[in-house]
């Protein structure tokens, strides 16, 4: 059963169109961003929000049924799962090619990004020294050992930084580093990153790879002074060059509206709409560091420029190697 939520977001004026989101984010400032756009457009939203892999599997199975214009998922494997199943339409937009930086986008115009996530190193200072991690490939280092925690394999973000790490060293040189880093991990496997970086700052684990937004999420205190206090005692480090991920949306193969639909993309994805989309989840916008307090206070990070197609497209032999090299 799909666990779902569906309303309408913004009025719009009388008569005016009126566009399907299928959307994998499920933040209340979304929903302030599309009534921004209704009001700015006359184009109403009418919004469904579950899990990316219920969501593909939905617009899949309803087909040429579907009432859905926009398909919003989180994840490069997702968005090419999407696009390899043919959910999307491919679209060209002056604004869109502006705003969305080519690493960001795919080259068949099937999808654009609409925010940036960075995989990096949580670090409890107490028992390791963060100097001591400088690259992804200092975590498989003998000296974390049994001090470092890991989500599990079937965590997307952590696929994509696999397919990331084969396409930027080669699948011998990644498959030597899952093995030597799994070797390193002194925990059971967790299912979610926040669980995780709990750990480390309580010193269960020396280091951990979160999403940014995870732990952005537990300063602000969204979840907590606990959590809050906790997140205090964890050192952030941005490995060099770092796995950069997304956020993105394409307009779905069967909509009815397909302008109206790339306008919402268009919109989502310029300077003022993704910085509102960005500032939801304490994400980056596409291009510089926006106006978070918390995540100017990590730092600068450098992308690795590996694109989300390219990992997407590497995502089941990312799997395969996961599967094959200890990571469980």
């Amino acid at each position: 059963m799909l666990a779902a939520r569906a309303q309408q977001a913004g009025g719009g004026a009388a008569g005016a169109k009126e566009i399907g989101v299928y959307s994998g984010r499920h933040y209340n400032t979304d929903q302030e961003l599309y009534r921004r756009f209704t009001a700015r457009t006359g184009i109403k939203v009418k919004l469904l929000e579950a899990k990316d892999d219920a969501l593909i599997e939905r617009l899949r199975s309803e087909g040429k049924n579907s009432p859905a214009d926009v398909l919003v998922l989180v994840d490069a494997a997702r968005l090419d799962k999407a696009a390899d199943l043919g959910l999307f339409r491919p679209t060209r937009s002056a604004a869109l090619l502006r705003d969305v930086p080519l690493d960001l986008r795919d080259s068949k115009g099937r999808w654009y990004g609409l925010t940036r996530r960075v995989r990096m190193v949580v670090v409890n200072p107490k028992l390791v020294n963060p100097a001591s991690i400088r690259t992804y490939a200092d975590l498989a280092k003998p000296a974390l050992k049994g001090k470092l925690c890991l989500r599990d394999r079937k965590s997307v973000y952590n696929q994509s930084l696999v397919a990331d790490q084969m396409i930027l060293r080669g699948e011998a040189a990644a498959t030597a580093w899952v093995k030597a880093m799994t070797a390193n991990v002194g925990q059971p496997y967790f299912t979610s990153d926040t669980p995780l970086a709990r750990a480390v700052a309580n010193g269960q684990c020396g280091a951990g790879l979160v999403n940014t937004y995870y732990v952005a999420r537990m300063l602000s205190g969204e979840s907590g002074a606990a959590d809050q206090a906790l997140a205090r005692r964890l050192r952030p480090v941005f490995p060099r060059p770092a796995h950069v991920n997304l956020s993105g949306a394409g307009v779905t193969a069967h909509s009815r509206n397909p302008q109206a639909a790339l306008k919402l993309i268009e919109f989502l994805a310029s300077p003022s709409g993704g910085k509102g989309y960005a500032e939801a989840n304490h994400e980056y916008p596409l291009k510089g560091y926006g106006d978070n307090a918390i995540l100017k206070s990590f730092g600068a990070f450098t992308p690795d420029r590996v694109s989300a197609e390219q990992m997407g497209a590497k995502n089941r032999a990312a799997v395969r190697l996961m599967e094959a090299s200890g990571w469980k």
